[in-house]
């Protein structure tokens, strides 16, 4: 036993110490003084009248009962001087979306439109899912992968706002792709079952979807669009005022066909659900059941967790209880509550704050960093700070909340590559671009293929190159106006030289020269105040755009995916996996 570890989980416990000593002081007053017969009564009399039998079983019950309100109270305050790591398990529940992006998901026959509503269905079911593996494909002519399977669900909604047909490099519906690089995910994550959702407005080939069909990967769809369809228009392709057309010149109405997405789905073992408003068709869609669903799985992280020792106080109560079966039968009804609630590590949270029902019960079931994950969950991270105990959480957590230095502070104590990434990030959005940049620097010379740590560092690179640009800007006009003033300068000595010459000569001719000169010299103010007018507009200007990149850093993730594809699809070029695909419909 640590001695200097000791301490108590739940120390508020110890005031019921307080009512407990209150309780002993009135019952030994008692006993002392006694009661007012017995000062009016003989002595002799009085032995004959009372029972001491029964008295001595009174004061007995009254230790009994003291004796065992102290352990309890002992017990519930939590007693602890050790830690032990704590496992943390998910639900075995693998969901990965599969999102159309096929220009035909740019018609508006449903409003705002196809892809609007898609990402607004996908962010749906991203809300509804609260333990589970989740990734995300984006697919086109091409798949490529958004987000790995993850249970970051806040990450894949923070990006869907950046997807959009227009970012495809490979115009076209190939969902063939999609779902073999979804397999390839479900094996890189060691898993043996797992559902797929494809959220698309329509499927050319039945074969490209059925040949991935298996019984453990049950694929369904949910369906954007109507029956009547509607034109393909290609405003968000910087075509305003144009439809897609056939080589004919007609324009393509893009038509959704429930009947062939309800029959790939039902090949495939899923089950289809046309998008409707609600979760309904979520739920629908969702509903397969998968085998051994109710199993969880370890995730490889660990909380360290103080070990509750009061379940060994808990069983010292035993003995009291026993001994009080037989009389006192009230005595065990709280007796057997304390040493339920002290075997179940019972009590308040920690936190000084009043807790409410909700608090009170995950306390029961929930330690303090399971608590912190659910609050950040829920979406709140500032309660998420007081609760977590785990260090890289609570910086997590302070992250969230907005606050960056505490945040920093935190993921300093992480040596791991994960650490230096959430530091770099900590200072981007501190404003210190330069030791981002190195810290960025150094997870890319660990791993290269860091895509995120890659697009942060280009951005803030950028970032630092408009500010040097900026000031080199404001350092040369300044110096431009100085030589403009140091000419002025020189034009008025020569003036003045010329003008006393002139004086000399002729006095009406060093009049009409000082006056030509004033007007010179006035014209030339005027120009530079109209040049500095300029000058500040301009770096106003460069501050706004200078602000808006800095909102963009940690929320605009659509350069990086964009460069992402494109990167993906070069290689696949390279490799000659585009060659049988001429003639394909690009829609």
């Amino acid at each position: 036993m640590d001695v200097e570890a000791f301490h108590f989980l739940r120390p508020e416990w110890l005031l019921a110490l307080i009512p407990v000593a209150v309780l002993a002081w009135y019952w030994v007053r008692r006993s002392q003084t006694g009661s007012g017969w017995e000062s009016a009564i003989d002595d002799e009399l009085l032995n004959v009248l009372l029972d001491e039998t029964h008295h001595g079983s009174n004061r007995w019950l009254r230790n009994i009962m003291l004796i065992g309100l102290t352990i309890a109270c002992l017990g519930l305050a939590g007693p602890t001087w050790e830690k032990l790591p704590q496992d943390v398990e998910q639900k075995n529940d693998a969901l990965i979306i599969l999102l159309d992006l096929s220009l035909s998901m740019l018609a508006e026959d449903v409003k705002p439109s196809r892809i609007e509503r898609a990402r607004q269905k996908v962010i749906d079911v991203l809300r509804m899912r609260d333990e589970g593996l989740t990734a995300l494909i984006a697919y086109a002519g091409d798949a490529h992968a958004v987000v790995p399977l993850t249970d970051d669900v806040a990450t894949i909604e923070n990006l869907l706002p950046a997807l959009g047909p227009e970012m495809m490099p490979v115009p076209g519906s190939n969902p063939d792709h999609a779902l073999q690089l979804a397999h390839e995910l479900f094996e890189n994550s060691v898993l043996q079952q797992g559902r797929l959702l494809m959220v698309t407005d329509g499927i050319d080939s039945i074969n490209s979807v059925t040949r991935h069909r298996h019984p453990a990967f049950p694929i369904s769809v949910i369906g954007i669009g109507t029956l009547d369809g509607g034109p393909i228009p290609l405003d968000r392709l910087r075509q305003p005022g144009k439809y897609l057309l056939t080589q004919e010149g007609n324009r393509i109405v893009a038509m959704l066909d429930p009947e062939r997405l309800q029959e790939v789905a039902g090949l495939s073992y899923g089950r289809y659900a046309p998008a409707v408003l609600g979760d309904s068709d979520i739920l629908q869609a969702l509903a397969t059941v998968l085998p051994g669903e109710d199993e969880t799985l370890d995730v490889e992280r660990e909380f360290d967790t103080w070990f509750d020792q009061g379940h060994w106080l808990a069983l010292l109560l035993i003995p009291f209880m026993l001994s009080a079966f037989r009389k006192g039968v009230l005595l065990n009804v709280p007796g057997f509550l304390v040493l339920g609630a002290s075997l179940i590590g019972a009590g308040l949270p920690g936190s000084a704050q009043a807790a409410t029902a909700g608090d009170i019960w995950d306390s029961l079931w929930m330690n303090s960093d399971q608590q912190g994950r659910k609050a950040l969950l829920l979406g709140e991270p500032e309660k998420a700070v007081t609760l977590f105990q785990d260090p890289l959480w609570q910086a997590a957590a302070r992250y969230r909340s907005g606050d960056y230095g505490g945040a920093l502070n935190g993921f300093s104590s992480d040596a791991s590559i994960t650490g230096k990434y959430n530091q770099a990030n900590s200072l981007a959005r501190l404003g210190e671009y330069e030791p981002a940049i190195g810290l960025y620097t150094d997870v890319l010379s660990v791993d290269p293929d860091h895509e995120d740590a890659q697009f942060n560092k280009e951005l803030l690179e950028r970032l630092l190159q408009e500010q040097q640009e900026a000031q080199q800007q404001n350092e040369d006009q300044q110096s431009q106006a100085n030589n403009e003033d140091s000419e002025s300068e020189q034009d008025q000595q020569q003036n003045q030289d010329q003008s006393e010459q002139d004086q000399q000569s002729d006095e009406s001719e060093q009049k009409q020269d000082e006056s030509e000169s004033e007007q010179q010299n006035e014209q030339s103010g005027d120009q530079q105040q109209t040049e500095a007018e300029q000058d500040e507009t301009a770096r106003d200007e460069k501050q706004e755009a200078l602000e808006q990149w800095l909102r963009r850093v940690p929320d605009d993730p659509g350069g990086l995916l964009k460069r992402k594809f494109t990167h993906e699809t070069k290689q696949r070029l390279r490799r000659g996996e585009y060659e049988n695909r001429r003639g394909e419909k690009i829609w």
